[in-house]
C-alpha cells in the first residue's frame, strides 16, 4: 500500500494508546501553538491550522523512530500528512452536521481506559497530561476520533451489500469452514505402556487409568489428579500441551471423541500403542452450534405518569390481574391498557425471546413462572407488570448464526477498501483551498 494511504488509515483509524502516549512527550512544540498558527488550507466551512501539521509530523516521526520505520522524503511526508488532515476535518464537519457527538463523561471512560493501560490512575494520568500541556488536546484527539470512527462505521457499512451467494461461496470454501470451526481446549493425561510390559501390568494400568478417570468424574480436577498420580509413582504419567486447537489439527485418536464432547467432560481410557490417554474437554469456543432456549411471553405494563401515581399504579395493575383471573381475556385487555408499544397490538404478546434477551430483572420473573400461570404484579425499572409464558423450547439458531457471522466476517473484509473509495469521494466533493 502507498504511504499516502497508510498515513491516511493511521491517523484516521489509529490506536488512540499510542496517539496519546506520543502527545505526553511533545509538550515543547504543542506550548508554541500560539506563535505558529496559521491557516494553511480552507476546508468547506473550516480550517487546518500550521500547528496541527506540526503537531501531527511530530507524531508520525516518533511512531517511526520508536517502530524502527522509514519516512519519505520531507516534501512528501508534508504533503500526505496535510492530504491525510484535510479528509479528517471533511469528516469531522460531516459527523457534526449528523449530530454525532460523544460527552464528557464517554471521553473520561476513555481516558480512564488509556490510563489503566499505561498502569496509571485516572487521575495521575490526567496529572501527567497537564503537566505536559495536551490535557485540553488529548480530550479534543479522543472526542475527534471517536466521531470519525462513528461517522466511518455508519457512512461506510451502508454502502456494502453482502449477498446471499457470497455468504454460501465463504461458508462452503475450504478458508470458510476452516475460519468458522470451533476450537478446542484438551487437557491429556497418559498411562504410559512399555512394549516390554506383560498382560497383568497392561490391566493394572488399564484399571489404574480408569480410576483417574472416576475421580474427574466425581467432581476433582484432572490438573490435580495428574499431579497426584505423577507424585505417587506407581506408574508413569505423561502429559501433553495441545493449547486452542481445531479438530483437523488434534491427534486423529482423539478428533472424533472431542468432536462429541460437552465442555466440562472427560473421556478415556483411549488405548493406544503407547498407553491409555484421558482427555478433558476444558473448552470450546467459535463455532456455529447455537441451541438457544427460548420463551413465549405475553405481559401488559403500566407505568407511573402525570396522571397515575407509584400506588395507583400498582392498584390498576392488580384489577387488571383480577379481571383476567376472573375470565376476561388477556389479549383484549392489554390492547386496551398496556403501556409497552411495542407489544400491545399483539394483545401483549412478545413472541419468542432468546434466553438473556429480556431485562435481567424481568427474566428473572420469567424464569420461575410456571407456564399458562399468570404471575403476580411486579416491578421493573419501566413499570409494573403482569406476565404469562405461553410456552417453552429449544431452537437450533446455528444456520442463521453461522450466516450472521459469515456476513459479518465479508463485511469486515470489504470495509478498508470501501473505506478508501469513500475517503476519495468525499475528498474530490469538498471545497478545498491551500494557502501556502
Amino acid at each position: 500500500m502507498a504511504f499516502k494511504a497508510l498515513v491516511q488509515l493511521s491517523l484516521l483509524r489509529t490506536n488512540l494508546l499510542v496517539v496519546m502516549a506520543s502527545l505526553l512527550i511533545s509538550g515543547p512544540v504543542n506550548g508554541q501553538r500560539m506563535l505558529l498558527d496559521r491557516v494553511i488550507a480552507l476546508v468547506d466551512e473550516d480550517v487546518v491550522l500550521q500547528s496541527e501539521l506540526d503537531t501531527r509530523i511530530n507524531d508520525i516521526r516518533q511512531a517511526a523512530a520508536r517502530d524502527g520505520q522509514p519516512l519519505p522524503a520531507e516534501d512528501e511526508l508534508k504533503s500526505d500528512i496535510l492530504e491525510a488532515l484535510i479528509i479528517e476535518n471533511i469528516q469531522l464537519q460531516m459527523a457534526e452536521q449528523v449530530s454525532i457527538r460523544y460527552d464528557d463523561d464517554t471521553i473520561n471512560r476513555v481516558l480512564m481506559n488509556m490510563a489503566e493501560s499505561s498502569n496509571m490512575s485516572f487521575d495521575d494520568y490526567v496529572s501527567a497530561l497537564e503537566s505536559s500541556g495536551v490535557y485540553i488536546e488529548t480530550r479534543n484527539q479522543v472526542r475527534s476520533q471517536m466521531m470519525i470512527q462513528e461517522l466511518q462505521r455508519g457512512m461506510v457499512n451502508r454502502r456494502i451489500t453482502i449477498t446471499d451467494q457470497e455468504i454460501d461461496n465463504f461458508l462452503n470454501s475450504e478458508m470458510g469452514r476452516d475460519i468458522m470451526a470451533p476450537e478446542f481446549f484438551i487437557d491429556h493425561m497418559l498411562v504410559s505402556v512399555s512394549t516390554t510390559d506383560s498382560a497383568g501390568e497392561k490391566d493394572a494400568k488399564l484399571k489404574y487409568a480408569a480410576d483417574l478417570v472416576t475421580q474427574v468424574e466425581e467432581g476433582e480436577s484432572l490438573l490435580e489428579v495428574r499431579a497426584a498420580a505423577q507424585q505417587s509413582r506407581a506408574f508413569q504419567i505423561d502429559a501433553t500441551e495441545f493449547g486452542w486447537r481445531k479438530i483437523d489439527q488434534l491427534p486423529n485418536l482423539f478428533s472424533s471423541i472431542v468432536a462429541d464432547m460437552e465442555e466440562g467432560e472427560i473421556e478415556g481410557p483411549i488405548e493406544a500403542g503407547n498407553g491409555y490417554h484421558l482427555i478433558f474437554l476444558a473448552g470450546k469456543r467459535g463455532g456455529t452450534e447455537q441451541i438457544v432456549n427460548q420463551t413465549n411471553i405475553r405481559h401488559i405494563m403500566l407505568s407511573p405518569n402525570e396522571i397515575r401515581n407509584e400506588e395507583q399504579t400498582i392498584t390498576e395493575i392488580e384489577e387488571l390481574r383480577t379481571r383476567i383471573l376472573e375470565g376476561e381475556d388477556f389479549a383484549v385487555i392489554a390492547r386496551q391498557n398496556s403501556d409497552d408499544a411495542t407489544s400491545v397490538v399483539a394483545g401483549g404478546d412478545l413472541d419468542w425471546i432468546n434466553e438473556g434477551g429480556m431485562p435481567q430483572e424481568f427474566e428473572l420473573v420469567i424464569n420461575d413462572l410456571e407456564e399458562n400461570t399468570l404471575s403476580e404484579a411486579f416491578k421493573t425499572s419501566t413499570g409494573w407488570h403482569i406476565a404469562e409464558v405461553l410456552g417453552r423450547r429449544e431452537t437450533d439458531l446455528s444456520r442463521e448464526y453461522s450466516r450472521s457471522q459469515a456476513e459479518n466476517m465479508l463485511r469486515n473484509r470489504k470495509f478498508d477498501l470501501e473505506l478508501q473509495n469513500w475517503m476519495i469521494e468525499i475528498r474530490e466533493k469538498a471545497f478545498v483551498e491551500m494557502l501556502e
